[in-house]
């Protein structure tokens, strides 16, 4: 694997993990963050999902841009905006405004989820963008373990506030990268016909899509069922288990090891069975798992040992899905790869949000409800995959795709 390859994964890694990083740092802050501006969890939460549902269409508007003026410009207008809503975050006086520099701050973070994919299909198809791809989630993935340790360690020792500063220096560094590591992979003569007027037209070939909207739909109900434990994991293992921030974000780190792991496979194995069956085997396999943890816990069983072997099991089955959904959901469409990035972005965040926000509706404050909503996103991919793929057991398929 050339230096060139690695290098630009790493860049678009991390203009990726921005967005994430802002999430997952401030997670073991949520209860301080209700106790000190005097809000109810309801509030607290709304501030995580007013960020995925700003995160997510924000792309409808990034991804067309990104065709038509390029890929670098859209990323240093996104890295400007997080970092004001950064800032605003870290100064906010009420729960209020932090929710409204929240918005901001998704917007921004927009930019970071839709283009990276665009970029992956400007230089690569097949096995080729699936060995990219995998290795932007790996730099992508490290926020998940890196960002709620480094939170805590933050939250604990100069407060809450004090993250939103990180995360804004983090957008800095960035914009350092883009600029100095990356190079324009969007030609001027490739823009000359894209218009918002051909982006509309865009959307509506790929909403008549359905095999872009199968696919997209997997990774979505895939991601909604992270997005349910990102809601609630903090109240119930904090508040319902008694753990400590530090440890919560090592029990939250210990899924984000497992999902990487699996995700780095994806090259090899696409290469020997096949991009679509191997996303009919993870999604077979993390649907399994959940359905045997909420089955176990829907019992009785009330044990957080239990919960956490089998959502690390879960969780590496997942890493196998959103990599490989993603390139087969954009190999037909490299001409409007920005907008369709965009769309898939949106799609999937739209479908994080509608799952969260009805997981909250059930929040007790207990494990169930929580298991259940992801027990429920699983079973749903699952199925999807077996009516967009087709029969589940396939004819003969080409080793690669």
């Amino acid at each position: 694997m050339s230096p060139k390859f690695l290098r630009i994964a790493v860049v678009l890694g991390l203009l990726s993990a921005i967005g994430p990083f802002a999430i997952d740092m401030y997670l073991p802050a949520l209860p301080s963050i209700g106790a000190d501006l005097h809000a109810g969890t309801a509030a607290v939460q709304m501030s995580l999902l007013i960020f995925f549902l700003s995160m997510g269409f924000g792309q409808i508007v990034v991804g067309p841009i990104s065709d038509m003026v390029g890929r670098k410009l859209p990323l240093y207008g996104g890295l400007a905006l997080f970092m004001v809503g950064g800032i605003g975050s870290a100064m906010a006086p009420t729960i209020e405004w932090l929710i409204a520099f929240r918005f901001l701050q998704g917007l921004g973070a927009s930019a970071g989820m839709a283009v990276p994919r665009a970029i992956v299909r400007d230089l690569h198809t097949g096995n080729e963008a699936a060995k990219l791809m995998s290795l932007l989630m790996l730099v992508f993935s490290v926020s998940p373990i890196l960002a709620p340790l480094t939170g805590s360690v933050i939250i604990e020792n100069f407060g809450w506030r004090a993250v939103f500063w990180t995360v804004t220096g983090a957008a800095l560094l960035a914009t350092i990268l883009l600029a100095t590591s990356l190079k324009e992979t969007r030609p001027v003569e490739d823009r000359a016909g894209s218009s918002f007027g051909t982006a509309l037209s865009a959307y509506r070939l790929l909403m008549g899509d359905r095999n872009f909207l199968g696919l997209t739909a997997i990774a979505g109900f895939g991601i909604a069922s992270f997005f349910v434990y990102l809601s609630s994991s903090s109240f119930i293992l904090i508040d319902y288990y008694g753990l400590s921030p530090s440890v919560y974000s090592v029990f939250f780190s210990i899924n984000a090891v497992a999902f990487i792991g699996m995700s780095q496979m994806t090259g090899l194995l696409a290469e020997r069975f096949g991009l679509r069956r191997v996303v009919r085997v993870a999604v077979t396999g993390y649907a399994t798992t959940m359905v045997v943890l909420f089955a176990v816990m829907a019992t009785g069983i009330d044990r957080l040992d239990v919960m956490a072997a089998l959502l690390f099991v879960g969780y590496g089955f997942l890493g196998l899905v959103i990599p490989t959904t993603s390139v087969l959901a954009m190999e037909e469409h490299g001409e409007i790869a920005g907008t369709a990035s965009a769309l898939m972005g949106t799609l999937h965040f739209a479908i994080g949000a509608l799952a969260m926000g009805v997981a909250g509706v059930f929040f007790d404050g207990t494990p169930l409800p929580m298991v259940a909503g992801i027990t429920l996103c699983a079973v749903i991919s699952f199925t999807l995959a077996k009516v967009t793929l087709g029969r589940w057991r396939e004819a003969v398929e080409a080793p690669a795709e």
